[in-house]
């Protein structure tokens, strides 16, 4: 074997100037959702970590550094080719082209555009130079995401990830405001690293790849945990069957997904054992809730006698009974979280917010001793307040994400781990008073809720969440067969947002001085309806009085427009009755109206989001 190098080397100098091929036996770009958010979770919380507002430009040089991997390189023909990393180096492409052009044109801006292409002889390549893949780098680049059923995988899953990473930057919102994009612009560049390795020929480069995914390198922290607690199991009969039920667990949890099964442990360890997390200042240390995320094979070796593990019996029962049962847990829950299940849809309504953090925290107060229905009981109870709590963070734009809730997720499973369910309920109660948020705004009033809420890029998918909730529970109520994932539906059938007003300010120059007052209006949640994609296309862009009659044959929440629905349905009289909802036919929508309608939907969402919720589930109703 001739020289091989390995280096540390930042994603600029890895990147600026620098063009890469792709050998053809691995040339299709595979990375999903989940991985794309990893990234994003992973980095923004390091940064996070440290940055502060006050901190000075030049700080940025002292913040921590983050470690993104390895890459395997071949030299050939004077060309760097990648024999492992391109799906790593492909979604950081389109990150720092994202990047790039939020940035736009500030004269404080990093110049990202050298890290994505290189320029020789006044010809323009991307740094991964596949051809099939120009015409999609180049038009996102130029900010357009051109229609691409019929071209190759790669091209669909790079336009796929691009709107992810697109969606997940807009979900950080304030925290990755513009004035601290230029720092994590820098931090990114210079202080996340990889480890570059690079050799002479094809041969070496594929000896290397193949010695690290066949030997001890490929060794997952799954892989590691498994062999440290099989290892400490003396008994060879118990240490067999210890093996047989984590091989079954782990093909279990595989089938939902990529690293489903190391998601399991992660959130089985945190929800039960993590007693510690980062403190929320600039440089502190990662500790239990942290490193489980990243080094959980070791966290449990450190922490063996605190886990009760002494002796062989012990660690047998960790595998046969704690792992078992929590991942089986797990598996339930992931499985309704995509797909509802009858007494479990609170946890399905979590997930629609793509909240990750459920998981651990679901499982928290759980115990191995706990009946069926009791641990249905309390996976509902933990379910329901997660689902007001993000509910009511939405209408008030506070973020969801990672590295925003962190922290507090961690404080809120500490304190119902193992709790019984009255218990449990009590404490989840208080929580959301602790919260300081609700749909009226945040307890600084520097959030005004639902008087505020409205349409914008940040809000948008969680106003199709709220409106599908909303439409699904008027139904249901009114005797309806309906549900959340009715309106959720992708593909075809797929349901949109439709304004009850057509973008037509010229059309409401009576009550509105500016076109862009009247777009401040027309946004406003008040005045927002699900309905099926096919409508929107038909009749969106009619006034009001021409698409009214329309909304007839649509969902009740629309039919609630038109005197129609209150004169055979008395599923659904009955209902506004009882709730004391101010539902009416408006033959007219104004700026009267709007208000009403606003307020309209402020109540419904007391209805639907209902803390009582969570006091009938400790009296068992």
């Amino acid at each position: 074997m001739k020289t091989i190098d390995g280096e540390a080397r930042t994603v600029s100098e890895i990147l600026k100037g620098k063009r890469y091929k792709i050998d053809y036996y691995q040339r299709e770009y595979r990375w999903q959702h989940k991985q794309a958010k990893e990234l994003i979770d992973d980095l923004t919380s390091q940064f996070f970590q440290w940055h502060r507002s006050s901190n000075a430009r030049e700080a940025v040089e002292e913040y921590g550094n983050y470690f993104l991997g390895s890459i395997i390189l071949s030299k050939r023909d004077g060309q760097l080719y990648i024999v492992d990393g391109q799906q790593r180096l492909t979604t950081l492409t389109l990150l720092l082209l994202l990047l790039h052009r939020r940035q736009g044109d500030r004269p404080d801006r990093v110049h990202l555009e050298e890290l994505i292409y290189s320029e020789r002889y006044g010809k323009k390549a991307f740094n991964i130079a596949v051809d099939d893949r120009l015409a999609i780098m180049t038009a996102l680049f130029n900010g357009d995401v051109p229609e691409t059923s019929e071209a190759s995988e790669s091209v669909q899953t790079i336009v796929a990830r691009y709107q992810d990473l697109d969606g997940l930057l807009k979900e950080l919102g304030n925290e990755l405001d513009d004035e601290a994009l230029p720092y994590f612009c820098d931090w990114l560049t210079d202080n996340v690293y990889l480890i570059e390795i690079t050799a002479a020929s094809d041969e070496d480069a594929y000896t290397i790849f193949e010695t690290m995914n066949d030997r001890g390198l490929s060794l997952s922290p799954l892989d590691m945990l498994k062999g440290y607690l099989l290892a400490n199991i003396t008994d060879v009969v118990q240490r067999n069957e210890a093996a047989r039920l984590w091989r079954e667990r782990i093909e279990a949890l595989r089938k939902l997904g990529k690293d489903e099964d190391t998601d399991a442990v992660k959130a089985w360890l945190r929800g039960r054992y993590a007693n510690s997390v980062r403190e929320r200042r600039s440089g502190a240390e990662n500790k239990d809730f942290e490193r489980i995320g990243t080094e959980f094979h070791r966290w449990v070796g450190q922490h063996a006698e605190a886990l009760g593990l002494r002796q062989g019996e012990d660690y047998f029962r960790f595998v046969c009974q704690d792992f078992v049962f929590y991942t089986r847990q797990y598996e339930r829950i992931r499985k309704v979280s995509l797909k509802p299940e009858e007494g479990l849809e609170p946890v399905y309504h979590v997930a629609c917010f793509n909240f990750t953090l459920q998981y651990p925290l679901l499982l928290a107060p759980l115990q191995v001793t706990d009946s069926p229905e009791t641990v249905k009981r309390k996976v509902r109870a933990v379910a329901i307040f997660l689902d007001i709590l993000l509910a009511r963070r939405a209408v008030n734009y506070l973020s969801m994400t990672f590295a925003a809730m962190s922290y507090a997720a961690f404080l809120i499973l500490r304190d119902i781990r193992g709790k019984a369910l009255d218990e449990l309920v009590s404490i989840l109660m208080a929580k959301l008073d602790e919260q300081g948020c609700d749909f009226d705004g945040t307890s600084d009033r520097r959030r005004s809720g639902f008087a505020g809420f409205g349409l914008n890029q940040w809000s948008m998918r969680y106003i199709k969440v709220l409106l599908a909730r909303m439409t699904a529970h008027l139904e249901a109520v009114s005797g309806m067969r309906s549900q959340t994932s009715d309106y959720l539906v992708e593909g075809r059938g797929r349901f949109e947002i439709e304004h009850i007003w057509a973008d037509h300010p010229e059309r409401h120059t009576d009550e509105f001085a500016s076109p862009a007052e009247f777009a401040e209006w027309r946004n406003r949640f008040g005045g927002l309806l699900l309905l099926p994609k096919i409508f929107n296309a038909s009749y969106g862009d009619l006034p009001y009085a021409d698409k009214r009659p329309h909304y007839v044959s649509q969902n009740l929440l629309a039919r609630s427009l038109h005197e129609q629905c209150y004169e055979r349905h008395p599923g659904f009289l009955a209902y506004i009755r009882q709730a004391e909802l101010p539902f009416r036919a408006l033959p007219q929508f104004g700026k009267a109206e709007m208000e009403e309608r606003q307020s309209l939907y402020r109540q419904l969402a007391d209805r639907v989001w209902d803390p009582r919720q969570l006091a009938r589930e400790a009296q068992g109703e």
